[in-house]
């Protein structure tokens, strides 16, 4: 039954994944993670290449290149068991075909490893993975508004990414993140991001390592008046990262996200409730009434990115 639905929702997705793929980042991505299957399979460039085979056959896999694409297909499985969208799945089987393509290329002759080490360099250096654009309800902070906005309402409820653009699992997470915002966005109950590759002060400033090797991006803090509730993943005394899992519905459950917006939609009501009340204990003898300002709504009801 798991697997009938996972072939559904794949099915669901597929023309979603179909227009993904097609970005120039990943074709590229492709063509180079495919390298050595295509130059150990091409007429003409095969019959050049050495082979450890017993028939001598250089067009065919040897048996220690078989060996390296069953441990890389294992590695692969190992790691998208924690991956929570199908672009950090693709994101990950590329990744680790290239590192196959290294070693596959340096069993074969040292010069073209050196050089497919060259090309995977330059293509990392030069060309940047798309980032997510679509529909969002997200305030993005720097290092000059993150506290003025975490603390000016005690009764609004933070939920903050701590990101880096260079992080794959930031960048697989942006749709998550993108979708729940605009789920459970209320007056209330807000979403926020922070670049901590940017603003480097403030991910000391919470305590969150931007490292690669510290596992911590992205990081989730629930922030309620300023203070820091809770937060996603846990970090031990050692300061390493509990493993956690990034999907929509741990995030849901693991922040009450449901009893969160009930308890922001109560407060909204109470609040429409209570000002024709009050507009209507004003009378002429007490002067004219000055109007809320306007300033303070939009920032309630839009979202703003730092660029």
């Amino acid at each position: 039954m798991g697997l009938i639905t996972g072939v559904f929702a794949f099915l669901y997705q597929l023309p979603q994944i179909y227009t993904w793929l097609l970005k120039p980042y990943y074709i590229v991505s492709f063509v180079i993670s495919l390298a050595f299957l295509l130059i150990r399979k091409c007429p003409g460039i095969c019959e050049n290449l050495p082979s450890q085979r017993e028939d001598g056959d250089s067009c065919a896999f040897d048996w220690r290149e078989v060996e390296i694409l069953m441990f890389l297909s294992a590695i692969v499985m190992m790691k998208n068991r924690r991956a929570f969208t199908v672009e950090h799945h693709i994101g990950n089987l590329l990744l680790f075909s290239k590192v196959a393509n290294v070693i596959l290329f340096f069993r074969v002759d040292i010069r073209l490893g050196l050089l497919y080490l060259a090309i995977c360099v330059v293509f990392v250096m030069t060309c940047k993975p798309p980032i997510y654009m679509g529909p969002e309800y997200i305030s993005y902070f720097n290092d000059k508004t993150i506290e003025e906005e975490l603390k000016r309402d005690s009764r609004v409820t933070w939920i903050v990414e701590f990101y880096a653009n260079w992080s794959p699992e930031c960048q697989s997470f942006a749709p998550v993140f993108a979708e729940l915002s605009l789920k459970y966005h209320s007056t209330f109950l807000r979403f926020g991001k922070l670049d901590v590759g940017r603003y480097g002060e403030m991910a000391e400033s919470y305590k969150v390592n931007p490292s690669p090797l510290s596992k911590q991006m992205p990081s989730l803090i629930l922030f309620q008046d300023g203070r820091e509730i809770m937060r996603r993943p846990m970090v031990d005394k050692k300061e390493r990262a509990i493993s956690w899992s990034f999907t929509e519905d741990n995030i849901i459950r693991e922040f009450n996200l449901n009893e969160l917006y009930q308890k922001s939609t109560k407060l909204s009501k109470g609040r429409d409730e209570h000002a024709p009340e009050a507009e209507q204990s004003s009378t002429p003898e007490d002067g004219p009434v000055d109007p809320e300002p306007i300033s303070e709504q939009l920032e309630d009801m839009e979202s703003k990115k730092d660029k």
